[in-house]
């Protein structure tokens, strides 16, 4: 198994690594990691927690040299892990190449989750353009279905297995991007509650969100968080979504019999034309734009289609 070649200087390198089983894994990521330390790179490691620890045993003394993140948790929304994770770490070692390994799509990610990490890594391409950075995306290709892998072909221009290292011919990140900004299904939960948006106050729009929250089981802090996201949503529309739209709220089942999820979703006329909204660290320089990154860290999933026609932002919390 091969690791990708990334000397000082080549910018964005963006490998994706299709491993079968942890002897596979392990040879295609230890050395990648060992090779940064080496070079006096600073590395991070943001991976399912099985994968972690896999990793974590086989470095022994190194892993303690290596920022090790469970993806399953910092990860668990794909809008979150640009700003979150990945900048985070780069963005805090300028200067010089910086080597991450990131999984974010592994056997278990949702079907309502998956279109947000297929954007998710092809956003990457656009956030980190020109930056001497390397993100090696391991995906497991015993187990994960060949529509993903063949995802992963389009979102990464390098791809790595245990035959070598070649180049994608089907990388086309745009195109996935644009691809996946589709309509969103219309709920499968119910009941719906829906306001308009029209003339309506922030704290109706909080109260009505936190009652099903509270209905649908969550408590404390979670409460807060959906009463905090959908404020930043309504907001929105009422500074760039033309002042009117429609609030819609309800409880829905999960389609592989895990937890459900509490769902906010806000409808209007606003357009975003800026691909990487709410994937980008906040600036303490720059007032205002913060409100699709706050929504992105405060929710476990965040799904978009916006056009010239209108934007549905739909925001879900685990019950």
């Amino acid at each position: 198994m091969n690791t990708p070649q990334t000397p000082h200087g080549d910018g964005f390198v963006h490998p994706a690594l299709f491993y079968r089983g942890a002897e596979e894994y392990l040879a295609g990521t230890v050395p990648f990691v060992r090779e940064g330390l080496a070079s006096g790179q600073p590395v991070a490691v943001a991976v399912p927690g099985p994968n972690l620890d896999l990793l974590r045993d086989a470095l022994g003394g190194d892993a303690e040299r290596v920022r090790m993140l469970d993806m399953t948790r910092v990860g668990r929304n794909p809008g979150r892990i640009i700003p979150g994770v990945l900048r985070t770490f780069a963005d805090a070692h300028p200067g010089g190449r910086v080597r991450i390994i990131g999984e974010p799509i592994w056997p278990g990610r949702s079907a309502t989750e998956y279109p947000a990490c297929v954007q998710h890594e092809a956003l990457i391409n656009l956030a980190f353009e020109g930056r001497e950075v390397t993100i090696l995306c391991p995906y497991d290709a015993d187990r994960l279905d060949p529509r993903v892998l063949a995802d992963a072909a389009a979102t990464h221009p390098l791809l790595v297995d245990a035959d070598g290292e070649r180049d994608s011919t089907e990388c086309a990140p745009e195109k996935v991007v644009a691809d996946h900004n589709v309509p969103l299904p219309e709920p499968s939960g119910t009941p719906v509650a829906v306001l308009a948006l029209d003339g309506v106050t922030l704290e109706r729009a909080r109260t009505l969100a936190a009652g099903h929250a509270r209905r649908a089981g969550l408590t404390g802090t979670r409460v807060e968080d959906v009463e905090l996201a959908v404020n930043e949503l309504v907001a929105n529309t009422f500074v760039h979504g033309g002042g009117s739209g429609e609030l819609r709220v309800w409880t829905e089942p999960d389609p592989d019999a895990g937890p459900g999820h509490l769902v906010c979703e806000v409808s209007d006329g606003g357009h975003i034309t800026d691909p990487l909204a709410g994937r980008r660290p906040a600036r303490p320089d720059v007032p205002g734009g913060r409100g699709l990154l706050l929504i992105n860290h405060l929710a476990d999933l965040v799904r978009v289609h916006t056009g010239p026609g209108g934007t549905t932002i739909r925001a879900y919390f685990r019950c």
